[in-house]
């Protein structure tokens, strides 16, 4: 059966607050097995049966929205593709290791070379993009407090929803939630 990740927008920033008891159980009511969550910004693994993940998407999405009162944009991933985005080295290692911050961001679909090209004009000294299929990474060399790039202003920017965790963050999940790993994570 595949595992999932979704990464959840809107989880535990801006006042809305959901504890992840809660947010494990909402998932467990729509039927999916083996729910844990990872962290308190919005990141449910899951396994379920089914590959369509347009599909998936749109139940968690309304699920989320009947159950908390507001619209919680999804991105699904499988274990496996975790993995990968976690090895996936956009920045040379020198650049990363003196960076304050390398971030990755979960959009929908591949971005187009309009979006793309409008990504890149966000760069400046501090921000620096790369793309890889549906994930955009940041190189913030400076605290993000410091930069002019964020959530918000890559969206009204681009015109697309995303949501950003740090690559550490996407590293332990990998190493937690590895295909060759025990569904239920490391001893």
């Amino acid at each position: 059966m595949p595992r999932y990740v979704a990464f959840l927008r809107a989880i535990n920033v801006g006042g809305r607050t959901v504890k992840m008891d809660r947010l494990q159980r909402l998932f467990e009511k729509q039927r999916f097995e083996g729910v844990e969550t990872f962290i308190a910004s919005g990141n449910v693994i899951f396994d379920c049966k089914s590959t369509d993940r347009s599909v998936l998407t749109t139940q968690i999405e309304a699920g989320l929205h009947v159950a908390l009162g507001y619209e919680v944009a999804t991105f699904i991933r499988t274990d496996i593709e975790v993995a990968a985005i976690a090895r996936h080295k956009p920045f040379r290692d020198s650049d990363i290791e003196g960076a304050a911050a390398c971030v990755v961001g979960f959009v929908a679909e591949p971005l187009r070379s309009r979006a793309i090209s409008a990504l890149m004009s966000l760069s400046t000294d501090i921000d620096q993009f790369s793309v890889c299929g549906r994930e955009i990474y940041w190189l913030c060399r400076r605290k993000q407090s410091g930069s002019t790039f964020s959530n918000a202003v890559f969206e009204k920017t681009l015109g697309l929803k995303a949501t950003f965790r740090g690559m550490n963050t996407i590293a332990r999940l990998a190493m937690r939630y590895s295909p060759h790993v025990n569904r239920r994570g490391p001893p």
